[in-house]
């Protein structure tokens, strides 16, 4: 039974005010009495109220009418428009001034910006572990979106009195008043590092310090990569990303570096023995699901939940092209070795095979009836093993047709006719691949059979060993199911040995056996070895072969941890045995309730299965207590002790100086929804789902087995209610208590009497929090319908309504002393809002699912949240000032970013959308790149123009005249302006080469290639050149052509390049020769063979040595 706060959202729509929406909220002057019974209603508009009496100077934000005097208008804070206008203002997509007109000229087809994001669905038995983390300030990047995780400001006030005309709002005055009228809001920084697992993230062994299989990466907090000692159990390397949270880890072949992919499509390549970042590729526009590397390491293949498949040049870092053909989530991709060819597999139930000489699909294996899941190529890439839904392994044989035709046919004869030995498989292959050009065929695909696997559930993982012995799987539960793959000899061997029994037998029946009619089962060639239980669900593994024969394996677990095994292959019935586990102190389920101390040391976080306490300052977890399924909780004064609220009703106290549970108690017959701690400390109250609201005190009794007294709990008063209550609250006079209920409406009833006060309501889903501030004059409700709404308490009136998330308000508190207020959502985002202004002043962006709730210190400086990406994040209020106008600025040039990258791609003129296209993609950065090639250019034309006028002046003068000297040109050495566009150039990434130049107008291509042919005479970066004078004819191939004036640059270029082109190659061949020779000389000279697997070979030595011994002892 999952709680109430999980109910379904619609995607659109929101609640609005119940009756007529308020600017003013009435405050009430200090004093003034509580207005008693229940006679005005709520949201009730009354003419003639009284304003609060408010000090000359002092802006009366929030009331109806405001005295005269300076005041802050509240559009000021959003340029053009009132507060209704904040949507409109923040849909601007682009920064204004020439910044924005020159990029809506890059910009061709400006996107419609982003649908509407989809309520996430509730997960509520998700495991979890939980890891605090220390934050650091925030710096600005230079592109809004790229730094390291915005956040908005927290709270500290700086305007005693408000701003006077004079002073700018941009200096506040270091000190905290104590009015939240009028305020300069400061900023929260960003959570550091912790350790989160990431549902869909993959674990690898990877090579440092020359060691393999010692050290395993991995993901953590969804936005780093951690690399672990597993001897030790340390963290040896943090490879730290962005914001975006990673999704898959491929090593490269040399060990060196580390390709990892995010959710947001990019992929960063990290070096692993220096832990930076070299190379980023953006391509994709939705997730990485799987990465490669080639055997040489030259180039990587991504594929993506966009359906596509990329591939890259690592060593030029560029993309070279992208594959489209499948209709869903691509889910592996495989490189071959023998042949230039690529095997992709997807959610759609399809295999297909890419011929990348060509870049085309030549063959598609539809014998798949569910998602395939995953591939291997096993037997030196003769055989081709995938997962898919069901509890069957296929297994297909590869055939390279060019390897099987006799060299003697006719050249004619080659592509008609079957291979030989395949005319039995004709017809099952017609039904199992679907051929789009026959006459191209490159291999033969066909089933041989399938392994039925143990696990009757989908196939999440499918690997082999770096060496293709060892076959490894996993579904959705705790088994690794471990199979051994023989090679050629040895299956040359046991069939052999199979002939000969088959003879000896042939041979007492007097029968003759035909060596063809023996053969090898296909569980015979890959067999089962062992199973590898778990201690719970697998997310993913890796295994490696050590030296000495045995079988290494790493496993990641669901619940946070990570298990190694040891698989001795000597033994005659293998048993893997857990070497190593690596684990932190933090929860494996949900965190589902948090608390701070009154000293703001100590963090409480509860889940299902334990109550766990943090130290704020060393992020350490100092107590750890089973508990029942928390959902709410609090420390109980002196902060001595804590008291939890169950899913079962129960109420359970326990002491944190011996970690151990005092008492229990059956509080609700129903789920513990609330718990609130009254503001005269002395006792607390409690909400059910059994539609009671229960009042407790402290007190002190004596139990009969000890002396000294303990603390307990006693119940004194009940209030029965017509509906299951979700929240309550009190108010900080302790006058009133609001209780939310599941009809939702919040309902406010008075302390000492319960008599019923004020009813609010207005919204549309069940209120699943609220809070009250500090002063009680504002209650502020978060509901399910994603709107947050701001009442006055003293005659329930709605000041505003705020639509705050795009799912459900998990969670709702106010900021100590002050009218700002902290929302946390199931859209993953923390937002923090101005009660009295209804202004929305930041967002802290660190999560990636769902959160469920947080908690704020009492001394309002540090806020703590828990979330389904399992992870607690910590956040501290800074000191430096936050300005709305800037935060404003800087969200539409962030939406401005994303709409960028949600464009289309152009089609190069002439072409059709096919099967292949251009790598990269275009965003903020290569149009960026195109602006700089742009301004150079026009540097470059009006540094020419005023040299040939310069000219003209010394000729008309007869003598020198001295020359300005641009000031640019002269910050890079007084370089010529050709020289400067050259440098300009250089500087663009190479991934980003492309999209940059396609961006770019034609009219600046004409001095391009007249530059071009200037840099490629003079042999400067001809290779770099080359490439982008072919893609400029390309994709303006018509207009080059078309232009009478640049026939005779083409002309020269043509030559010059050629002639370049040439000379480079003449020079890599001088190289490579030289090379080839020094490496004969150097093993001439110490007799050892460099550039070779030394392993393999000092392997079959003792192969035979272990043959020759055996031969010794069978002749004795």
């Amino acid at each position: 039974m999952f709680p109430p706060r999980s109910v379904p959202v619609p995607t659109r729509g929101g609640g609005g005010p119940a009756g007529m929406t308020r600017l003013g909220n009435g405050h009430r002057s200090a004093g003034s009495p509580t207005p008693r019974g229940d006679a005005r209603g709520p949201c009730l508009e009354t003419e003639g109220r009284c304003s609060p009496t408010l000090a000359p100077g002092t802006p009366a934000h929030g009331s109806a009418r405001a005295p005269p005097g300076p005041t802050r208008s509240l559009p000021a804070l959003i340029p053009g428009g009132t507060p209704q206008s904040r949507q409109s203002a923040e849909a601007a997509a682009a920064p204004p001034g020439p910044e924005r007109s020159r990029r809506a000229r890059l910009a061709t087809h400006p996107g419609q910006g982003a649908a509407p994001p989809r309520p996430s669905a509730s997960l509520p038995g998700r495991s979890f572990a939980a890891a605090l983390r220390r934050c650091r300030p925030w710096t600005h990047s230079s592109a809004a979106g790229t730094g390291l995780e915005r956040s908005g400001p927290l709270l500290p006030r700086a305007f005693p009195h408000g701003p006077s005309p004079s002073s700018p709002s941009r200096a506040p005055l270091p000190r905290f008043p104590r009015h939240a009228a009028d305020a300069a809001y400061l900023r929260t920084s960003p959570p550091l590092s912790g350790c989160g697992l990431s549902p869909e993230q993959r674990g690898a062994f990877v090579a440092l310090r020359g060691e393999a299989g010692r050290y395993a990466g991995r993901a953590g907090l969804r936005r780093h990569v951690f690399v672990w000692d597993r001897r030790k159990g340390e963290k040896v390397l943090i490879l730290k990303g962005l914001k975006q949270e990673v999704s898959c880890l491929c090593p490269s072949p040399d060990g060196l570096h580390l390709a990892v992919g995010y959710e947001d499509g990019s992929i960063r390549i990290f070096n692993l023995l220096s832990g930076e970042m070299n190379i980023t590729f953006n391509g994709h526009r939705a997730a990485v699901t799987a990465l490669q590397y080639d055997h040489l390491g030259g180039r990587l293949v991504s594929g993506s939940k966009d359906t596509e498949v990329i591939v890259w040049d690592v060593i030029n870092e560029s993309g070279l092209y992208r594959l489209r053909g499948h209709k869903d989530a691509v889910t592996q991709v495989l490189f071959l070795k023998e042949k230039n060819l690529l095997v992709t597999s997807g959610k759609d139930t399809l295999v297909k095979w890419w011929d990348l000489d060509t870049q085309h699909c030549f063959k598609t294996l539809v014998g798949h009836r569910t998602e395939v899941w995953g591939m291997a190529l096993l037997s030196k890439e003769k055989r081709l093993i995938t997962g898919s839904a069901d509890s069957e392994l296929r297994v297909w044989d590869i055939t390279y047709i060019q390897e099987v035709k006799d060299p003697d046919e006719p050249e004619s004869k080659k592509s008609k006719g079957p291979s030989p030995g395949t005319e039995e498989n004709t017809k099952e292959d017609e039904t199992l691949e679907l051929d789009e050009h026959p006459e191209e065929r490159i291999v033969k695909c066909s089933k041989v059979g399938s392994i039925v696997r143990e696990g009757r559930d989908r196939v999440v993982t499918l690997a082999t060993d770096r060496m293709g012995k060892f076959l490894a799987c996993h579904g959705t539960d705790a088994v690794l199911e471990v199979f051994s793959v023989l090679s050629e000899e040895e299956v040359q061997k046991k069939l052999e040995k199979k002939i000969k029994k088959a003879k000896k037998k042939a041979k007492q029946k007097s029968e003759e056996v035909p060596e063809r009619s023996v053969e090898l089962s296909l569980q015979e060639e890959i067999q089962r070895v062992t199973n590898v239980k778990a201690s719970s669900k697998i997310k993913s593994f890796d295994l490696i072969l050590s030296p000495k024969g045995e079988l290494k394996i790493v496993l990641l677990l669901q619940n946070n941890i990570i298990e190694s095994y040891n698989l001795d292959l000597s033994a005659q019935v293998p048993q893997a045995v857990r070497a190593s586990k690596i684990t932190i102190g933090g929860h494996r389920s949900d965190v589902r309730t948090l608390a701070f101390s009154s000293d703001n040391i100590a963090i409480l976080s509860a889940a299902a299965e334990s109550v766990k306490i943090w130290n704020r300052s060393t992020l350490q977890c100092i107590r750890t207590m089973d508990c029942e399924y928390a959902l709410c909780s609090l420390f109980v004064p002196g902060d001595r002790q804590v008291i939890i609220g169950t899913k079962t009703g129960k109420l359970q106290l326990y002491d944190l100086a011996s970690g151990s549970l005092i008492e229990t108690l059956n509080a609700h017959d129903g789920a513990v929804w609330s718990i609130a701690l009254s503001p005269d400390q002395r006792g607390f109250v409690t909400g059910g789902a059994d539609k009671c609201v229960k009042f407790w005190e402290f007190e002190l009794v004596k139990d009969e087995s000890s002396i000294q007294k303990r603390l307990s709990m006693k119940h004194v008063r009940i209030l029965q209610l017509d509906e299951d209550v979700l929240c309550v609250r009190y108010s900080p006079n302790q006058k009133l208590l609001a209780v939310s209920l599941l009809d939702c409406t919040v309902k406010i009833f008075y302390v000492d009497t319960l008599k019923f006060f004020l009813s609010l309501y207005g919204h549309k889903l069940p209120v699943l929090c609220m809070d009250i501030c500090y002063d009680g004059t504002l209650i502020a409700t978060g509901s399910a319908d994603r709107n947050v709404k701001i009442w006055g308490l003293d005659f329930g009136d709605c000041h505003r309504s705020l639509f705050a998330h795009d799912d459900s308000v998990m969670y709702l508190q106010f900021v100590p002393k002050s009218h700002l207020f902290f929302t946390a959502g199931k859209d993953s985002k923390i937002k923090q809002w101005d009660a009295d202004k209804f202004e929305h002043i930041q967002t802290l962006e660190g999560h990636h699912q769902e959160v469920w709730c947080l908690a704020l210190s009492p001394s309002g400086d540090y806020v703590v949240s828990a979330s389904h990406d399992k992870s607690l994040r910590l956040w501290e209020r800074t000191r430096e000032p936050l300005i709305l106008e800037e935060e404003r600025e800087m969200q539409r040039e962030a939406e401005y970013e994303e709409s960028v990258a949600k464009e289309e791609q152009p089609v190069v003129p002439g072409e059709t959308q096919g099967e292949t296209g251009l790598a990269g993609k275009k965003t903020i950065e290569t149009i960026k790149a195109a602006e700089r090639i742009m301004e150079a250019i026009e540097l470059y034309r009006e540094e020419m123009a005023k040299l040939k006028e310069h000219n003209a002046i010394c000729k008309a003068a007869g003598k020198e005249v001295p020359f300005p000297v641009n000031p640019i040109l002269r910050a890079f050495g007084n370089i010529t302006p050709s020289a400067y566009v050259l440098e300009v150039f250089k500087k663009v990434k190479s991934s980003e080469l492309e999209e940059s130049l396609l961006v770019l107008p034609f009219s600046y291509v004409p001095d391009l290639l007249r530059l071009f042919n200037e840099y490629i005479h003079l042999g400067s970066d001809v290779e770099l050149l080359c490439r982008a004078l072919l893609f400029l004819l390309k994709i303006h191939f018509g207009q080059i052509t078309g232009n009478h004036m640049l026939v005779t640059v083409i002309e020269d270029l043509k030559k010059t390049t050629i002639s370049r082109v040439s000379e480079a190659r003449d020079v890599l061949g001088f190289n490579m020769a030289g090379l080839q020779f020094l490496k004969r000389e150097i093993e001439a000279k110490d007799e050892v063979t460099f550039f070779a697997d030394a392993t393999e070979r000092f392997e079959e030595k003792k192969r035979k040595r272990k043959k020759k011994e055996k031969m010794v002892l069978a002749v004795l």
